[in-house]
């Protein structure tokens, strides 16, 4: 059974940074594209970072690029999103992903697996 596990959230400061990890019981991780989604009270899931399986292709909303950071670390089945100079529009719950694609891009139906989310604060 395929589990993704989110952790690293919390409340920080408008400007503040927090990482985000996402450990994955997959058993095909090193080949699946990975990614980071966002849900914020009263709106939809959005994109905010995806990687390929190699960890070579990546990809980011315009809302988190030049500020997140995504990095798929094959040998422990981890990946990760570092967030920087955060904004108070940035809370929301953040859900990694997982694919049996490649590389899944920002398309939420090109990912089989989602974990349960962590909830990340920002406050001005």
């Amino acid at each position: 059974q395929v589990q993704l596990v989110e952790s690293g959230g919390g409340l920080v400061q408008a400007g503040g940074s927090l990482r985000l990890s996402c450990a994955a019981s997959l058993r095909t991780f090193s080949t699946s594209g990975m990614g980071w989604f966002r849900q914020a009270p009263g709106k939809e899931r959005e994109f905010v970072a995806a990687v390929s399986g190699s960890g070579g292709i990546k990809s980011y909303a315009d809302a988190a690029k030049g500020r997140f950071t995504i990095l798929k670390y094959n040998p422990e089945n981890t990946v990760y999103l570092q967030m920087n100079s955060l904004k108070p529009e940035d809370t929301a719950v953040y859900y990694c992903a997982a694919g049996d694609l490649y590389y899944g891009g920002p398309d939420l139906k090109a990912y089989k697996y989602w974990g349960q989310g962590t909830q990340v604060t920002v406050s001005s």
